[in-house]
């Protein structure tokens, strides 16, 4: 291979690259918040993520995501109810819970599960 080759296609690679690495991404689709981080240190570190001081980031997430005209991700409400659950507010978590299921009907099973322990545990 000639000099002149090989410095051409150094160049076609580079400029490929370079294209490449300037593509724009598409934005997630929803916008997380601390809600990973919260439900890490619920079960990582017990004690440490305590129940009311979760309620306030989430909710506090919960407000800005929507100021922002951004998505609830999948399991933020249905844990923030739980959170009201473990405080004792149980009209805020059944609340919470029917946001999540009416958001992702997938999640029906699982919030009707949690549904049916609340009022167990209610009796």
């Amino acid at each position: 291979m000639t000099r002149v080759s090989q410095v051409t296609i150094l160049t076609a690679i580079t400029a490929a690259l370079l294209i490449s690495g300037c593509a724009t991404q598409k934005p997630p689709i929803y916008r997380w918040g601390q809600y990973e981080q919260l439900v890490y240190e619920m079960y990582a570190e017990p004690g440490k993520a305590e129940p009311g001081t979760q309620v306030q980031i989430l909710s506090e997430d919960l407000e800005r995501t929507l100021a922002e005209g951004k998505r609830v991700p999948p399991g933020v409400h249905a844990h923030l109810g739980y959170m009201y659950f473990i405080q004792g507010n149980e009209r805020a978590a059944m609340n919470e819970f029917a946001t999540e299921r009416q958001l992702f009907p997938e999640s029906t099973m699982l919030i009707d599960g949690m549904l049916e322990r609340m009022q167990r545990d209610a009796q």
